[in-house]
């Protein structure tokens, strides 16, 4: 399946239906602590930019990102710029659809995204269990920098260049 067959939202994203799409996501997970939770008030309040991919019928796909905080960039212990960084949120996949390389195919127009508006850095937190996500952000030039525990868990934190 190729990313380009499914229409993409990413403007006035329907919260409550990405909201029904990530519990449905999270449910179907073997471990669903790997994803965290956000309400819809966090959603709004971050500011976050989201992508939906969608069949005729339902969300296939979706990922997030997030314009980096001063508060953030201390919580990883990155040496960036916030004004220069942007956070890559959850990338999920519906279950009946996984095995396709869409996660891959998101991070491709989510590097597209910052380097079209001028971001220099990117960074993001995984499960260290969660070896498909980190193949995929491996994959896509993040590099692993350290771990460290976190609200929702321990994470690895990789940053990237662009």
């Amino acid at each position: 399946m190729k990313l380009e067959e499914l229409i993409c939202i990413d403007n006035d994203i329907n919260l409550d239906e990405y909201l029904v799409f990530y519990k449905l996501v999270k449910d179907s997970m073997e471990h669903p602590e790997w994803l965290g939770d956000f309400t819809k008030e966090e959603l709004e309040f971050l500011l976050c930019k989201i992508w939906v991919y969608k069949d005729n019928s339902h969300i296939v796909c979706s990922m997030m990102f997030i314009p980096a905080s001063e508060k953030a960039i201390s919580k990883m212990e990155l040496d960036y710029s916030f004004e220069e960084t942007a956070e890559l949120g959850p990338i999920m996949v519906h279950p009946n659809n996984l095995g396709n390389g869409l996660s891959y195919q998101m991070l491709q127009v989510f590097d597209k995204y910052l380097l079209d508006n001028n971001y220099k850095y990117s960074a993001t937190t995984v499960h260290p269990d969660n070896i498909f996500c980190i193949r995929n952000v491996e994959k896509d030039n993040f590099e692993y920098y350290i771990t460290k525990e976190f609200k929702r868990g321990i994470r690895n934190i990789y940053k990237k260049e662009l």
